[in-house]
């Protein structure tokens, strides 16, 4: 049985990430499918696949399940709040 998966270099939000604590910029986003990502090193975020990076985070875990990733990351740096 094989186990479709697909490595990501950056987060692409669709608007869909949730802040999971304010005092550390930490988020989460739950995707369809298995995705890997780069865990501890600084990946670009961007709102939609053709928009412009708007920061910087660091992944700081990705756990799957049901078809599904969940990723936790850290904002690091943001380029535009729009």
């Amino acid at each position: 049985m094989s186990l479709p998966l697909t490595i990501e270099w950056k987060i692409i939000t669709e608007d869909k990430e949730k802040r999971i604590d304010s005092s550390d910029n930490t988020f989460e986003i739950m995707f369809s499918g298995y995705k890997l990502f780069p865990m501890d090193t600084p990946i670009d975020i961007m709102r939609h696949k053709e928009s412009e990076q708007i920061g910087t985070a660091v992944i700081t875990h990705i756990s799957f399940e049901n078809n599904a990733t969940l990723c936790k990351y850290q904002l690091v740096s943001l380029y535009s709040v729009n």
